[in-house]
């Protein structure tokens, strides 16, 4: 099984590997998303949650599935 604490760290680096496919830097994705860079930084790190609103947004954002973003492999 895996862990909570995995599966929060794996999402956000699937948002930043996403992010840095797109060519954007944290602040340009924060800015779309409307949320500030530091806001951003915490769910890329694991250390902030996201609502599913703003998960649907960056899935619209970054042009991904919400599997992609859920893919823990």
């Amino acid at each position: 099984m895996i862990s909570e604490e995995y599966k929060l760290k794996k999402f956000g680096k699937n948002i930043a590997k996403y992010r840095k496919l797109k060519h954007l830097s944290q602040n340009q994705l924060a800015e779309m998303l409307d949320i500030s860079r530091e806001h951003l930084a915490k769910i890329e790190t694991a250390r902030r949650g996201v609502s599913l609103g703003l998960l649907f947004k960056m899935c619209d954002t970054l042009d991904v599935s919400e599997k992609d973003l859920f893919d823990f492999q």
